[in-house]
């Protein structure tokens, strides 16, 4: 309850956020938050743990429906995908902008906070950051790789590669799509975009205009 209260406010005012905001939020006293957290800080590294987490969007990544066609089971999943790693990115860099996290070692996307404790997290390409370990990382990648596979196993027998590779390249695509395009360059993909060559390539079929 504390920690779902603190995150748009930790979004908002990044480290300044004060607990009695949080407390007003959550509809309880200040210091019944200091019964389950030491500190604000304890509170704030908790919020980058739920911000970089991915139970919440395997979740939603489950209550897609097998019913609906691949390409709209995708759709859904990369809308999904989107709004947790644009999630994570405005509460990581929100605290990293106001003090709280700093480049160094651990921490999302390789930070640390401000006492030099290693974090818990992950990047913004939905792997944990460069200073956790390697194992970290890989059980982020396959969790969420996993949660895409259940959606396309329905339609195995249709697909030329095995869900296990259709999904890492979904991934692939998705991550990539979501990094700040370079002045420019090419808007990124759209999720339909996206889907479309994932699943048809990016040749027209003779005789159509697709």
């Amino acid at each position: 309850m504390v920690v779902a209260a603190a995150l748009p406010l930790v979004a908002e005012y990044g480290a300044a956020v004060t607990t009695s905001q949080i407390a007003r939020a959550a509809g309880i006293g200040e210091a019944t938050i200091f019964r389950a957290f030491k500190d604000k800080d304890e509170v704030l590294d908790a919020c980058v743990a739920e911000a970089v987490g991915t139970d919440h969007v395997l979740r939603e990544l489950a209550t897609i429906s097998l019913d609906e066609p691949l390409d709209v089971r995708l759709t859904e999943a990369a809308e999904a995908l989107r709004a947790h790693m644009d999630r994570m990115g405005t509460v990581v860099g929100a605290l990293h902008a106001s003090g709280h996290l700093r480049p160094g070692r651990g921490g999302p996307d390789g930070r640390e906070g401000r006492d030099g404790r290693e974090g818990r997290g992950e990047g913004r390409d939905g792997q944990h950051g460069a200073g956790t370990p390697p194992d970290a990382r890989a059980q982020s990648f396959l969790a969420l790789r996993d949660g895409v596979v259940e959606l396309i196993e329905p339609d195995r027998d249709a697909c030329r590669l095995s869900p296990e590779k259709v999904a890492t390249a979904f991934l692939g695509l998705l991550f990539t799509r979501l990094h700040t395009p370079a002045p420019g360059a090419e808007a990124p993909l759209s999720p339909e975009e996206l889907i479309a060559v994932l699943l048809h390539g990016s040749l027209k079929h003779p005789g159509s205009d697709r």
